[in-house]
């Protein structure tokens, strides 16, 4: 119909940001809207920010002003941690007309209602310091994989980190409500969800109760394949809930442990709450009870502090353990941080520099954890997307496993013989049956 309202979205940072996302296109859904690609003409572009790093403000800046190209007729909305952290910063971007912050996203509706055609950007950016409502969120598209939001804010207040200034308070649902919500994910033919947050091992403080009982009461929803925990603190991933992941047929061997600093000393410094000793103790216990798990790492390189002998440590502590891969990052200043006004700086050459040797450290990690896994059988649950007639799936400990397309197997899992790694890392599978 000529007369329907596109509406159009682009998401930038973490898989947090993906649940909020979908949450708020079903909300447009409900008023009648229709969804297209961002790359096309709509009348609404909504823009989820993330302000994790320096780049990352920079990346959504980018990405607002290219949808303003687009179509410099739509209505403009900006949401997220950028905005809560900048909302001023980002309303003098021309053509941006509403800029909400991390909890009054979810006003978006009535509130583009009640723009007024040339006027002002609107702000609406509440102190997120006293936020105390949770608003449940799960990302839906291909019918795999859901990201179902579980928690929200945090109370750790690292050195280095504005999320508790963007996010708030650590928050969640009751667990009744959380599996209500997995329970919907699932009848709508998700074979697999990823619990995901900012602080999810912190579940529990806003309802008196904890992460663990969530977790057993995830495993028993009827239909879901799989559960992933995705990323949580070594000092909240206990020995409890490693030992009941090993003997579950849902929850995934896959766990993402934030380590972000390599040294005692500087983990000290970003005000994290574990040792090195205690990261090294939950890798060695999950290898120990699922020694085909896959372990990924968080690594922030040049944080202030970190020497030459400092980043040697951090080096040869992380060549020591058993982790599958990496996720590397670049200290970035942030701005109201302790870690902004510390001393020792290291110099961004330097700071690229150690990148680099990071990500080659990182390479030869995940080269070893998918060559281990060569000539074996895993299960992998198929997606959607394809790319030059390729098609690509996940086995439950999260090797990338390519054959070639084939729509009968979007979103069935399918026991795949892992035979060949390519030179740039892709895992290629044979099929053992349909």
């Amino acid at each position: 119909m000529e007369n329907e309202q596109k509406v159009a979205f682009t998401t930038l940072g973490c898989k947090l940001n993906f649940s909020e996302t979908s949450g708020i296109a079903s909300q447009f859904n409900s008023a009648g809207y229709v969804r297209v690609d961002a790359n096309k003409k709509a009348d609404v572009y909504v823009i989820n920010t993330c302000t994790v790093t320096e780049i990352a403000n920079k990346k959504s800046k980018q990405a607002i002003k290219k949808l303003i190209k687009i179509n410099p007729e739509a209505k403009i909305v900006v949401v997220g941690c950028y905005s809560q952290l900048k909302p001023n910063e980002v309303a003098n971007i021309e053509g941006v007309d509403l800029v909400l912050g991390s909890e009054n996203k979810f006003e978006i509706i009535n509130e583009i209602k009640n723009l007024q055609p040339n006027s002002k950007p609107k702000i609406i950016v509440n102190d997120n310091t006293l936020e105390k409502s949770f608003t449940p969120s799960y990302s839906y598209g291909d019918r795999t994989r859901s990201f179902l939001k579980v928690q929200d804010g945090c109370d750790y207040f690292c050195s280095y980190c504005t999320i508790p200034k963007v996010r708030g308070r650590s928050r969640n649902n009751s667990i009744k409500a959380t599996v209500e919500k997995a329970n919907e994910v699932v009848s709508k033919g998700v074979k697999e969800i990823i619990l995901t947050g900012v602080n999810i091992g912190d579940f529990g403080k806003a309802t008196n109760e904890d992460f663990f009982w969530l977790v057993k009461a995830l495993d028993k929803v009827n239909g879901l394949e799989r559960l992933r925990i995705s990323s949580i603190e070594p000092n909240l991933l206990t020995e409890d809930i490693l030992e009941f992941v090993s003997k579950s047929s849902v929850i995934v061997p896959h766990f993402h442990i934030p380590l972000q600093c390599g040294t005692d000393n500087l983990l000290r410094l970003m005000r994290r709450r574990y040792t090195t000793s205690l990261y090294k103790k939950r890798v060695d216990k999950i290898k120990a009870l699922m020694p085909d798990a896959c372990i990924a790492a968080d690594v922030i390189v040049g944080v202030p502090g970190e020497t030459d002998d400092e980043f040697l440590k951090a080096c040869n502590f992380i060549k020591s353990i058993d982790v599958s891969y990496l996720h590397i990052f670049t200290y970035s200043e942030r701005e109201n941080t302790m870690a902004a006004k510390m001393p020792n700086k290291v110099p961004m050459a330097i700071r690229k520099q150690r990148s680099k040797v990071m990500h080659q450290i990182a390479d030869e990690k995940q080269k070893i954890f998918h060559k281990k896994h060569l000539n074996t059988v895993r299960k992998v649950l198929f997606e959607a997307h394809q790319n030059r007639g390729v098609m690509h799936g996940f086995t439950d400990n999260y090797i990338k496993v390519e054959i070639p397309y084939n729509k009968q197997l979007i979103n069935k899992t399918i026991n795949v013989y892992l035979e060949s790694l390519t030179e740039n890392g892709t895992v290629i599978g044979r099929l053992l049956d349909c």
